[in-house]
């Protein structure tokens, strides 16, 4: 190997040497050390007592569990396909702005509420909710209307969780679209155009095809965050009403830091990590088979 070849690949690998660290330091060692606790019976006091498989052989006997990982798909539910529908959307819509300074006012104010931490915005949320003093509920009754729970109502109250979770990414997720939209050459609109196509039918197949690769990569990280939801739902509910907003984190969470249950918690970690690995690689091979 030449001297200058060698020197590429030197370059080449300090610039990917800090990823691959970060990667190993924050993903995989946590994973490997969360299977290793797993298989131990700890409760971060006494002394590790091994136990096997012991772990997992509880959760499945664990109705808590299996429930709080039903909620969370409920979760996904709720929060994915309106997400992802909603940044196409408004992606498209921003697109057709010709004044930049408009559509840069625009593209800002859907991004603010992505700067803002989780908590300011449960709790900015958590007025606007309230029963009684909260904005949507004297904007309601001032058109004569009944109020409504929200955070008390153990029907309503995952789908307030997921309006918050569509209202701090959706900023994010459209800055994508619009990106790959940015990407797609003017030419492909052009001659369609004078094929006599219609707005919709050029969105329909050229627009959103060649958004596929933005689309699998937003479904995706939209799954992982609806799994990892946790300081929103600790804020906001603390897992309740009656439970109805405990999802599979929060659940996580009480089994492993209140009850002092390390090793049962690190097992049910890993099998959350377990299912969003098929989710994702279901995604991805259906966006495979379809290219």
């Amino acid at each position: 190997m030449s001297g200058k070849k060698m020197k590429q690949m030197l370059v080449t690998y300090t610039f990917v040497l800090p990823d691959f660290i970060g990667l190993l330091v924050f993903i995989i060692i946590p994973i490997i050390y969360s299977f290793y606790m797993s298989l131990y019976n700890w409760n971060f006091a006494n002394i590790k007592e091994f136990i096997g498989l012991q772990n997992y052989v509880t959760m499945f006997s664990d109705s808590e569990w299996w429930q709080s990982l039903g909620r969370t798909f409920k979760l996904t539910l709720l929060y994915v396909p309106a997400l992802f529908i909603l940044s196409i959307l408004f992606a498209v819509l921003i697109n057709y702005v010709k004044n930049e300074k408009a559509a840069g006012f625009v593209k800002t104010a859907f991004l603010l509420p992505y700067s803002i931490t989780s908590v300011i915005a449960s709790c900015l949320w958590m007025f606007l909710y309230m029963d009684r003093s909260g904005f949507i509920n004297v904007f309601l009754k001032a058109f004569g209307l009944k109020g409504e729970k929200f955070l008390g109502s153990t029907s309503q109250a995952m789908v307030c969780i997921a309006v918050v979770l569509i209202w701090i990414n959706l900023g994010y997720n459209i800055i994508l679209f619009l990106s790959a939209i940015k990407d797609i050459p003017y030419s492909y609109y052009e001659a369609a155009k004078l094929d006599g196509a219609n707005s919709w039918q050029i969105f329909w197949k050229i627009t959103f095809p060649l958004l596929k690769p933005t689309s699998v990569f937003v479904l995706i990280t939209s799954v992982i965050a609806s799994f990892q939801c946790l300081d929103l739902i600790m804020v906001m509910t603390g897992g309740g009403p009656a439970k109805s907003t405990e999802v599979a984190s929060l659940y996580i969470y009480k089994q492993s830091f209140e009850m002092m249950k390390a090793g049962y918690g690190a097992g049910l970690s890993v099998v959350m990590f377990l299912i969003l690995t098929v989710l994702a690689v279901i995604m991805l091979k259906i966006n495979g088979k379809e290219e």
